[in-house]
């Protein structure tokens, strides 16, 4: 349990940064997405093969299944990215922030578990975070749009985390990570090849970067970290990309956060504190 905890937020720190790359990269969040999960699923590839795991499904439905959720991945990462693209980092983290909230009602129904009321609570003190950093409901502005784009990444990124936990049960979290963003890049090379995007030496020499480190690694931890722990505990955990985003972003890219972006944050790092507190207890307990 112990070293799942340690994977997920090893991804989630990962995952901060990756929301870097948006500023970074000068071309849309659409190629951006593309060239993530190029390199990403070439980078699984040759380490699937190296240490030779096996990549046979082991179902004909898992092939449906993997396409969807490959589907599903792409959605997440582009509106993600969309979502800074159009606002800012702070604002496209703490509209993922949400995601934990989905995670918290889907779990139960998907997985036929009861629903903890501490996992309720923190997802709600999660979303008071969410609100309190919103800066109006005028779609007329830029912040509240990439707002809105960010909540459709939280939302697909809660059904992919389910899927994910359905996966772990009979496959390697590398081999998951790989057949998903392997369908993701095929999904969206028509897309590309009709935009006519035309990335700089530069801008691959990012893509790899965040394709290797930033989703291959990062992807493969947190799908990993699903085996041992719930679903609504990982979600909880990922609410803490905002934090690392905004400080990130603080750091490298020089965009200060708001005061409400910044109390929003904070309650969000309350509700993950209290989440991690009462796991250990639960544990302690056991």
């Amino acid at each position: 349990m112990r070293r799942s905890v340690l994977y997920v937020n090893l991804a989630v720190l990962l995952f901060g940064l990756a929301g870097l790359f948006a500023k970074w990269v000068r071309i849309p969040a659409l190629g951006i997405t593309f060239g993530r999960v190029f390199f990403s699923s070439i980078t699984l590839l040759i380490y699937l093969l190296a240490r030779r795991r096996p990549l046979r499904l082991q179902a004909r439905r898992d092939l449906g299944l993997f396409i969807l959720a490959g589907a599903v991945l792409a959605l997440h990462w582009w509106t993600f990215l969309e979502s800074i693209q159009l606002s800012s980092v702070a604002v496209g983290t703490i509209a993922y922030a949400s995601f934990p909230l989905f995670v918290t009602f889907l779990e139960p129904l998907v997985f036929r578990r009861r629903l903890r009321a501490e996992h309720v609570l923190t997802a709600l003190a999660i979303l008071a975070g969410l609100i309190v950093a919103t800066p109006g409901l005028s779609l007329a502005n830029r912040q509240v749009r990439g707002l809105l784009v960010g909540l459709v990444s939280a939302l697909s990124y809660a059904v992919l985390t389910l899927m994910n936990k359905g996966f772990s049960r009979d496959y390697e979290s590398v081999c998951i990570s790989f057949y998903e963003q392997s369908v993701a890049a095929l999904a969206l090379t028509p897309a590309v090849l009709v935009s006519g995007i035309r990335p700089s030496a530069a801008d691959i020499g990012l893509l790899l970067l965040l394709g290797v480190f930033m989703t291959a690694l990062a992807h493969t931890l947190f799908i990993s970290s699903l085996k041992k722990i719930p679903a609504q505990l990982a979600g909880i955990c990922s609410s803490m990309e905002t934090v690392y985003g905004i400080l990130f972003a603080f750091l490298f890219l020089h965009e200060l956060p708001t005061v409400r972006q910044c109390l929003g944050a904070a309650i969000i790092v309350g509700a993950v504190a209290f989440s991690q507190v009462r796991q250990k207890d639960g544990e302690a307990a056991s």
